[in-house]
């Protein structure tokens, strides 16, 4: 039984636009890399966001289900008021974000590796790219590496295997470090002094990948180019939120399972002791998933 009434009556309220919450959306906790970066950018926002764990990673899923699910959350979170979205998942942006742009009627920022600022920034002319083989694959992200790259050799990666150790909160393992080694050391024998994180799960891989390179590369999180950018379109819009005098709004989480990780997550990168609430937000394609006998 959905949740979504109830939400309905706690989250919509009578104030004005700017008043509204932005929401935030993820295929599990890697969005929180952008939240963090949202809430310092944008203090006085209020923040709604959805970690659809129940069917995560969005990397293994093909095209269609990843735009299903992305629509309907999108959807989902119009209808508790949003005024504006964060497809904080660089898959869902590569995949899904014109579909959604068309259907939706608020605002939207994606998220796309940061192919443009590693070109600039690499001094050797080697970088390389950790991302998942969906967002890689993307006509989207291939139209990054034709417009940016020129001169500059990008060595692309799937991170197989770094979404799901961060979606268990395994951020430093002795197995994880070894997985991230395999896919980082041909980088650095190849010259690569730049390392696109292509997900917004990696960023909290930092301290494990920079025990493997140390200052050997650098590291092109966009976490905070999307805060800015959200920042301008809420300002386009006329919709930014005014000062508050009681001091940031405490976000809401929101996840399709049980929400214990997301909890942790919270917990380990906000300093925060949240509640997650569950919710259930069905689409086709997860309605045909339920139908099949088991």
């Amino acid at each position: 039984m959905s949740a979504e009434p109830s939400l309905n009556a706690s989250i919509i309220t009578a104030h004005p636009a700017s008043r509204a919450p932005v929401g935030i959306f993820d295929s599990g906790l890697g969005g929180l890399s952008v939240l963090r970066a949202v809430r310092a950018q944008l203090p006085d926002e209020a923040l709604l966001y959805v970690a659809d764990s129940l069917y995560a990673p969005y990397g293994e899923r093909d095209d269609d289900f990843i735009a299903d699910r992305t629509l309907a959350i999108g959807e989902w979170l119009a209808r508790q008021g949003a005024k504006a979205l964060v497809i904080a998942c660089n898959t869902a942006t590569a995949q899904s974000i014109a579909l959604v742009r068309e259907r939706l009627s608020i605002p939207l920022v994606g998220v796309e590796p940061g192919i443009k600022p590693a070109a600039l920034q690499s001094r050797s002319r080697v970088a390389g790219v950790l991302a998942t083989q969906v967002t890689l694959r993307s006509t989207r992200f291939q139209a990054l590496l034709e417009r940016y790259a020129a001169d500059c050799r990008f060595i692309c990666q799937p991170g197989h295997g770094l979404v799901q150790a961060v979606e268990r909160c395994d951020v430093g393992s002795e197995q994880l470090r070894a997985l991230l080694a395999g896919y980082l050391q041909p980088m650095l024998e190849a010259g690569a002094d730049t390392l696109v994180l292509g997900c917004t799960h990696y960023p909290f891989l930092d301290a494990a990948i920079r025990d493997i390179v140390g200052e050997r590369m650098a590291l092109i999180d966009t976490s905070v180019a999307i805060a800015r950018q959200l920042e301008r379109v809420l300002e386009q819009h006329g919709v930014r939120a005014a000062l508050h005098a009681t001091g940031a709004p405490v976000p809401r989480f929101f996840s399709t399972d049980g929400g214990a990780h997301l909890r942790q997550l919270v917990a380990t990168l906000l300093d925060m002791d949240a509640e997650v609430e569950r919710v259930e937000i069905p689409s086709r394609r997860t309605a045909a998933l339920s139908s099949q006998p088991g």
